[in-house]
């Protein structure tokens, strides 16, 4: 987990299993478009750099997060990949609407977790600013949709 000490950056490591003749699906929330565009970008590098060929990558935008698993349902149902990325990003607002939304696409990915072979990574931000975001989307805290990514390489390695 990326934070002010430390960050994950396993792109290099031997240790990242190669995605070669995987499918891969990236479903990437239009809600904090800055944010979820460059996660999803760092994902899509971070497959194609271990070996997933990129015609092999799905890439699906929703509206927002709370959309994020039934596509990714749906998903799993139709395209039968071999694993599911889902992008997003809640920022903490005035209301309770973060906490719904958070929770609800939490439990969202469990349920998809323990209802299908392939796995469901969460690389949904759930920040207080939209400055904590940028750090997390390529700034100083690297990028979660790298990391994203080689937790995809690594469980569909299981």
């Amino acid at each position: 987990m990326a934070t002010a000490h430390q960050h994950l950056d396993s792109t290099n490591d031997a240790s990242v299993p190669s995605g070669e003749g995987k499918v891969v699906a990236i479903i990437r929330a239009e809600w904090n478009d800055e944010i979820t565009s460059a996660l999803a970008a760092g994902a899509h590098q971070t497959l194609t750099q271990h070996g997933v060929d990129p015609e092999h990558i799905i890439s699906i935008d929703v509206p927002g997060a709370v959309e994020l698993t039934y596509a990714a349902k749906r998903i799993h149902e139709q395209e039968e990949p071999d694993a599911v990325i889902i992008v997003g990003c809640v920022i903490q607002g005035e209301t309770k609407h973060f906490d719904y939304v958070c929770q609800s696409v939490t439990y969202g990915v469990t349920e998809l977790n323990l209802s299908y072979d392939a796995p469901t990574i969460f690389c949904v931000l759930t920040d207080n600013t939209i400055e904590q975001s940028r750090a997390r989307a390529g700034g100083i805290h690297g990028n979660k949709g790298t990391e994203a990514a080689v937790a995809a390489l690594k469980m569909m390695a299981l």
